[in-house]
């Protein structure tokens, strides 16, 4: 008989059916349904207070707000990025008719390498679109120090990152914006979401207005929009998500941190164990890489990493 198991990288977190139910039953009796709700509205603010940020605009997806983001800034030409992302991260430059300029990853905390930015600026650069990687903060400093130097927009891709906090305040804080996906593979999930911290309310207003086609009124369009809205069924499961998150959080951080196949893992998969940030820098994590330890039939180590890093870096 075969031993072979289906083995997730993670899975949803979700509320007992029976709490999400009276949510529901206030949709249902309002008939508001989207177009920034009273769930809307509501949520942005508790994510707000919890987050510690001023300023959050909610969206349908990760990737919509990646695009919004990008729009908002009216950023074009050139951006750096990291090629150690989901796929998310550069079609959000292309769809913004945006030239990707990839540059490599430091292999010990997978995140953008600040010391290889420099080199790729070019006349055409116009920002640098970093990565937090598995929920590992960036090198903010250094990379803000870059980017003033050059008058370069710095945009944080944060989909791994809800909820870290760095030197006493939310890593969200950094960079002209930071963008969160809320899509079911990360700790926190509204099935689909995701939101962009903005550092004042102009720039929040600008935002949501993109994500809803342009205007500002019933009759006046002042820009080309998209329909980024979140509806209020998924900002009602994010509410009732919050209040669980604490939980989720340590449920995750109490799951095996090794992943083992039928080999020991190669000296040269020694990449594919970042290294942790000093706990004095780092006060929270979002712990939203989920290892497994798990010994797996017919599978080379070499063909766990590969599977492992594909899947870990998964949907915004």
């Amino acid at each position: 008989m075969s031993n072979d198991k289906e083995i997730f990288i993670t899975q949803p977190d979700l509320p007992p059916l029976d709490d999400f139910i009276p949510y529901l039953q206030k949709i249902w009796d309002s008939r508001v349904l989207t177009n920034g709700g009273p769930f809307h509205q509501q949520f942005e603010q508790l994510l707000c207070e919890y987050l510690g940020v001023e300023h959050i605009s909610l969206f349908t997806n990760g990737t919509i707000a990646l695009v919004t983001a990008l729009q908002a800034l009216r950023v074009t030409g050139e951006v750096i990025t990291t090629p150690y992302s989901f796929v998310a991260t550069a079609h959000s430059l292309l769809w913004n008719g945006i030239k990707p300029v990839f540059v490599d990853i430091d292999p010990h905390t997978l995140n953008l390498d600040p010391a290889r930015i420099e080199a790729a600026i070019t006349p055409q650069t116009t920002a640098i679109m970093p990565v937090h990687c598995y929920g590992h903060p960036c090198d903010v400093a250094a990379i803000q120090k870059i980017a003033d130097n050059y008058n370069l927009r710095v945009i944080y891709d944060a989909a791994h990152a809800f909820g870290v906090r760095y030197r006493d305040e939310s890593l969200l804080r950094h960079g002209d914006l930071s963008v969160l996906s809320l899509h079911a593979t990360k700790v926190f999930n509204t099935f689909e979401g995701g939101a962009i911290i903005s550092p004042d309310a102009k720039t929040k207003l600008r935002i949501d207005r993109l994500k809803n086609f342009g205007f500002v009124d019933e009759t006046t369009v002042v820009a080309p929009g998209i329909n980024g809205k979140m509806s209020e069924l998924n900002a009602a499961l994010g509410i009732l998500q919050l209040e669980r998150f604490g939980d989720a959080r340590r449920a995750r951080r109490s799951t095996p941190t090794t992943a083992a196949c039928s080999t020991a893992w190669p000296a040269s998969a020694a990449w594919a164990r970042p290294a942790s940030p000093p706990p004095t820098i780092l006060t929270s994590r979002s712990w939203w890489k989920k290892a497994i330890r798990k010994h797996a039939t017919r599978c080379s180590s070499d063909c766990a990493t590969t599977r492992s890093s594909r899947a870990a870096t998964s949907s915004r």
